[in-house]
């Protein structure tokens, strides 16, 4: 019979042999268990599995090597099997938690995403915000004009707030939206980096009176009196001797002070060419853009109206212009009713791995548990009233409503 010693090395010689795959299968099973049902295996079954793939192993080796399971091999016997319940039990409890740790909603979106350094995100009340910069100069657009200087300029100089706790593509496709709506670009194109400084490619608004004539009208521009405040989408009826044309406000203009006219426009003061219909002799150099509310008095409206319409307010020396009654908004009176109740409204970004990250609002009980209603989810696109199947996930912006305390409450667990 050979020494102790070396009946101990033997075993465990044999026991990490017999005990690989063991724990292999064992590893697996541990997370593929955790990650999909959450539930851990029980250690006894872990054993009982355990001894018999090793079993399946010792009679392979023992055909190989009849000396394996010779009786004077006892104690290496035993010392193998105690090895591999060691090593089966440990890559059991490594896969069971590394099932618990991996995130369950990982997706290749995920993987990829880009995030803002630390060094960038300011405080601000509480909430993480990130300041935007351009980096670099404002590249053109092919197949678009080159953008004109003043607006080049303005873009170049341009600073734009965001939360912080939102991926990068996210953040690019906001200030894209932003800058197209601001400045009624045609087209742009924003890249940014980890320091917040974006690359930007822009084209310059084409067609900015074209694209605002619904289908089967016309713009028509008329000498009228304005009242004081007409601005732009307002309805109004032009009397003419012969009939009554109803029309959209697409721009106006009136002669009204300057003063009253940059106080109506805010401090919008840049060097811009534009046209007050009509021939080419009207075209003017002016120094403010058309205020979006105008000063009153006698004019010019440039109205969408009706095809079979246009002749006769075109034929028309001077319509009489009305404007109509929209009457009261009913969001507006819904948001009277509710801040008389004591409701207040906020915007919020959903937390990371918060209680409302990938989970529907009709699972999170968001009105029983918090007090607060949801009224709009914004994750691409904006959607009002959303149903309790809508599924929430980390960055998404919702408006909700309820009272303050229960707003402070939410905003400090869930978002």
């Amino acid at each position: 019979m050979a020494a102790l010693p070396v009946e101990i090395l033997y075993g465990i010689y044999l026991g990490v042999l017999a005990g690989i795959i063991p724990a292999l299968i064992a590893g697996g099973l541990g997370f593929v268990f955790k990650y999909f049902t959450d539930v851990t295996i029980p250690g006894f079954g872990v054993v009982v599995l355990a001894l018999a793939i090793a079993g399946v192993n010792g009679g392979l080796l023992a055909l190989s090597d009849e000396t394996v399971i010779n009786a004077e091999h006892n104690v290496a016997i035993v010392v193998a099997i105690i090895v591999v319940l060691m090593i089966t039990l440990y890559a059991h409890a490594q896969g069971d938690k590394l099932g618990a740790a991996l995130p369950k909603r990982l997706t290749l979106k995920k993987i990829t995403d880009r995030t803002l350094s630390t060094d960038v995100v300011e405080l601000v009340g509480g909430r993480g915000q990130v300041r935007i910069t351009v980096a670099g100069e404002i590249a053109d657009v092919e197949g678009y004009p080159p953008m004109p200087a003043a607006l080049r300029t303005e873009l170049q100089n341009g600073e734009w707030t965001f939360p912080a706790d939102v991926p990068l593509t996210e953040l690019e496709t906001r200030l894209a939206d932003r800058l197209r709506n601001d400045h009624d670009l045609a087209e742009v194109s924003v890249r940014l980096d980890e320091r917040a400084r974006a690359t930007i490619a822009a084209a310059p608004p084409v067609g900015a009176l074209s694209k605002r004539v619904p289908s089967g009208e016309r713009a028509v521009s008329v000498e009228a009196l304005v009242p004081t405040g007409l601005a732009r989408g307002d309805i109004v009826d032009l009397v003419t001797a012969e009939t009554t044309v109803t029309g959209t406000v697409l721009a106006v203009r009136s002669t009204g002070s300057k003063s009253t006219e940059k106080a109506a426009s805010g401090d919008a003061a840049k060097q811009a060419t534009v046209t007050d219909g009509g021939t080419d002799e009207t075209t003017e150099t002016v120094e403010t853009p058309p205020p979006p509310i105008t000063a009153g008095g006698d004019g010019r409206v440039t109205v969408a109206v009706p095809r079979t319409e246009a002749k006769t307010l075109l034929s028309s020396p001077s319509p009489r212009l009305v404007v109509q009654a929209r009457g009261t908004r009913r969001e507006f009176e819904l948001t009277t009713l509710l801040r008389r109740a004591g409701r207040r409204f906020r915007r919020v970004s959903v937390k990371t791995d918060g209680p409302l990250d990938g989970v529907t609002i009709g699972d999170a009980s968001v009105r029983d548990t918090y007090e607060v209603g949801i009224l709009a989810v914004r994750h691409e696109t904006w959607q009002f009233a959303p149903r309790g199947s809508t599924e929430l996930t980390a960055g998404d912006e919702l408006f909700v409503v309820g009272t303050r305390s229960a707003l402070d409450a939410f905003a400090e667990v869930a978002a």
